[in-house]
């Protein structure tokens, strides 16, 4: 089959959704199929075909309701007349699938849709966006939910949508497994004794690095090592950063969200202060940029998994915690209920829901959940084998590629 993935960004562009798209396509490709990329223009793009999968960049960004920038009409025009058997838009609320949705009739091919949350569901902004959602969900042949208990699915079917199915998230075994053992904890300076806590996410503001600093700070416990990883850096208002850390200084560390200069340098400064703090406990913080295979290394290193982030769908992180062999702790957020669930590899971080839609963890009783699981050894090992043996019986990137393979062969056919 001929297959066209429209995504916001694709290597060398790391994210959550690039590695969906990139673990799926690089393995249909290994099936027989042709696969093309249409994504964002990359000045660090060396080459149009990557481990076999075809990347056509647009140099656009935006969405619909912030307004786009770039070259909207090619992209448009390369829908209109590409001769695709299946052609699949990943990810609402950004300009490759912004664009195809009101054009989703004239595209040849089948086409599928992959929401990935609906993030923008309770922002006023997006109103009308989705006020316009039901209809473009209906005009596609299919589309796939991460979840059975997120927004987005929630939404279509309150908006009696029913041409839907539910094909979930994963890691990559081969990632894992076949990874050259890495000293990792010796690359960053923590003793085998010391508790490992490892918290993944690209440093925006909403993935809970924050959080994960003030549980860990609260938490009664010592000999433990927090270490905030991630590869992502935004830039906001210098000034709006300063202020904040003015703040923190002055009332401690309380419950505010640090945006400006760069979140990565508002956590390093952030970190050196708690360490401060926390010398005689001997809890210290690390903030650090890691390649894939240090991050690898890291999960499969850790005594503890810690992911108090705000929003997401479904957290592709908890299914590599459990590749990992690593026990989690997470907010409640997305369907990270579900995955426990399914699995068993971790426990929900006591949770509110905002009105925002956003998820806030409870500091304090995180902080006891954490003393629990930091004592209890035990438990730790439980649930480590009960997530790996989960991920391995349903959620390995080869068992996903599988449901997505059949889902493409079922709509080719018909």
């Amino acid at each position: 089959m001929k297959i066209l993935f429209t995504v916001e960004s694709y290597l060398p562009a790391r994210s959550g959704m690039q590695e969906v798209v990139m673990q799926l396509s690089e393995r249909l490709v290994k099936r027989g199929h042709e696969l093309t990329i249409a994504t964002s223009g990359n000045s660090n793009r060396k080459s149009n075909i990557i481990n076999g999968v075809n990347v056509q960049g647009f140099n656009i960004d935006g969405n619909s309701v912030l307004g786009y920038n770039g070259d909207i009409e090619s992209y448009r025009q390369y829908l209109l007349n590409a001769d695709f058997d299946i052609v699949v838009n990943f990810a609402a609320q950004q300009w490759a699938t912004d664009l195809a949705l009101p054009l989703i009739k004239k595209i040849k091919g089948k086409k599928v849709f992959v929401p990935t949350g609906f993030s923008g569901l309770n922002n006023p902004l997006y109103e009308s966006y989705y006020e316009k959602m039901g209809e473009w969900l209906r005009s596609y042949d299919v589309n796939v939910f991460l979840s059975d208990k997120y927004r987005d699915i929630n939404f279509a079917r309150n908006n009696s949508v029913d041409n839907y199915i539910i094909i979930p998230n994963g890691a990559a075994t081969e990632e894992f497994e076949n990874s050259e053992e890495e000293d990792i904890r010796k690359q960053l300076g923590i003793k085998e004794h010391q508790f490992m806590i490892l918290q993944v996410g690209a440093f925006t503001g909403a993935k809970g690095q924050l959080e994960s600093m003030r549980i860990f700070n609260k938490a009664r416990i010592k000999d433990a090592v927090l270490v905030l990883a991630g590869n992502d850096m935004h830039q906001h208002s210098i000034y709006a950063g300063v202020a904040n850390f003015i703040k923190l200084l002055v009332s401690g560390v309380s419950n505010f969200r640090p945006r400006g200069i760069r979140y990565y340098k508002i956590m390093a400064l952030l970190s050196n202060y708690l360490n401060y703090r926390n010398r005689l406990r001997r809890k210290s913080v690390t903030v650090i940029e890691l390649e894939r295979r240090d991050v690898v290394a890291a999960f499969k290193s850790a005594d503890l998994f810690l992911f108090p982030s705000m929003i997401e769908c479904s957290p592709i992180v908890l299914f590599e915690s459990m590749a990992g062999k690593t026990p989690f702790l997470t907010a409640d957020v997305g369907n990270a209920s579900e995955i426990i669930q399914w699995t068993g590899g971790g426990m929900i971080l006591p949770t509110s829901i905002g009105r925002d839609g956003m998820s806030y963890v409870n500091i304090r009783d995180s902080a006891t959940l954490l003393e629990t699981l930091w004592m209890n050894k035990q438990l730790r090992k439980e649930m480590a084998e009960k997530g790996y043996s989960g991920f391995l019986e349903s959620f390995t990137w080869e068992k996903i590629t599988g449901k997505y393979e059949d889902l493409f062969m079922q709509l080719y056919t018909q």
